[in-house]
């Protein structure tokens, strides 16, 4: 029988989380934003600036041996976590957004007029504007499937739009400004039966549930560190390797070159071809601590004590007078966007953070979202395996607070 979850002991983990914001124990609920990170990250990074830095891959000498080894000993712990086939197919980035960037820039030469890529209404900015730009200027059309005011995909509108011309239908796994979490195994399979690749934004994904690319049967699967745990400034873009191999590298520099002269250059193998420069070594050390704290709590356990937050939370929200949650899916991720009557979500958010509490205000990097809710902004409380129910509690205290304030 597995032992409860001690959410104490994961608190204690946490260094930030035994500080206070204004004179108040600090509520911390933006882990959809940025996690914060344990002991064993900071460590971990702090371990390798002490006794490991070197630039990886071009030195002979032991330091920069060791740097290598632990830098390509996060990109086989990023295959085992993700499931991937090979390592080859792991391309370290700045994060999810660069990732997307890349697919588009490297991917998308091959798109002309009469080409389509699908997406969805609630996706974040970094999945819209890539592909309006690749549109703009391959002459290809932008499609995008429609939500209802639950915050639900109309998966049967997805499939309408998908046709012989759909080459790319890219989408989040889960929405990070209504917590939707959406059927990506039905989508991935209706875009492969008319021949289109698929690209999963797993930003909001991978810190609560456990994740096997070749299951999901998609193309491409992006994701950050700093959601995960980890540092920012490091990411993952994971790519079938056939898919890979027909892509030209999209920067040019160190390390993605196997030979260069002035009649012309030829590319390094997968992944370090789409890996130009001197790359985030310390970034991905301490990604690696991360995968391997959260695989040592157990996803599915951080999992399930997240998902019990979230009913606790949308239950007591729901008992606010004039307080209306935006989205509320049957599946969602650990995530709650509401406002408030008579309050900007800029001005609620600057009470509770009076409060101690954190949450987020503002668009979220999904502006059609606020616009298909005809809302301004929304705040935004999103839960992570070391939220609590004393959290939730000094949430509501503050939004009971704030309804006072306005009346």
């Amino acid at each position: 029988m597995n032992a409860p979850y001690d959410v104490a002991r994961v608190r204690a983990q946490f260094p930030v989380l035994s500080t206070t914001v204004r004179g108040k124990r600090l509520a911390f609920l933006d882990t959809a934003a940025s996690s914060q990170q344990p002991e064993a990250v900071i460590e971990a990074v702090a371990e390798y600036h002490r006794s490991s830095h070197a630039n990886v891959h071009r030195g002979v000498y032991q330091l920069s041996q060791k740097a290598t080894d632990a830098f390509e000993g996060t990109r086989e712990k990023v295959r085992r976590f993700l499931g991937a086939a090979s390592t080859r197919e792991v391309i370290f980035t700045r994060g999810t957004t660069e990732s997307i960037n890349l697919v588009a820039q490297s991917w998308g030469r091959r798109l002309g007029p009469g080409d389509e890529i699908l997406v969805t209404w609630m996706e974040h900015h970094a999945n819209i504007v890539p592909w309006q730009m690749l549109c703009e200027r391959s002459g290809a059309t932008l499609k995008v499937a429609p939500i209802d005011h639950r915050g639900e995909l109309d998966l049967d509108a997805f499939r309408a739009l998908l046709s012989p011309r759909t080459r790319l239908a890219a989408f989040t796994q889960i929405s990070n400004s209504l917590g939707t979490a959406l059927p990506v195994r039905e989508m991935v399979a209706a875009a492969r039966a008319v021949g289109a690749l698929t690209l999963i934004d797993g930003a909001q994904a991978v810190p609560h549930q456990r994740i096997d690319v070749q299951s999901l049967g998609c193309d491409f699967y992006v994701f950050s560190g700093h959601k995960l745990y980890g540092p920012t400034g490091i990411g993952v873009l994971w790519a079938r390797e056939a898919v890979l191999q027909d892509m030209p590298p999209w920067q040019g520099g160190g390390d993605m070159i196997r030979t260069v002269s002035f009649s012309g250059s030829t590319w390094n193998d997968l992944p370090w071809r789409f890996e130009a420069g001197t790359p985030n070594i310390s970034g991905a050390v301490g990604l690696g601590a991360a995968i391997d704290w959260l695989e040592a709590l157990g996803i599915g356990s951080v999992n399930a004590h997240e998902q019990a937050l979230l009913a606790r939370a949308t239950a007591a929200l729901r008992d606010i007078p004039g307080l209306r949650i935006i989205g509320e899916a049957a599946h969602k991720g650990a995530v709650i966007s509401f406002v408030m009557d008579g309050v900007h979500p800029h001005d609620l958010g600057t009470i509770l953070d009076a409060e101690g509490v954190a949450v987020r205000a503002g668009h979220h990097c999904a502006m059609p979202v606020m616009e298909f809710f005809d809302v301004p902004a929304t705040a935004r409380a999103s839960f992570g395996c070391y939220s609590d129910e004393d959290d939730i509690a000094q949430l509501v205290a503050a939004l009971t607070h704030a309804r006072e304030v306005f009346g």
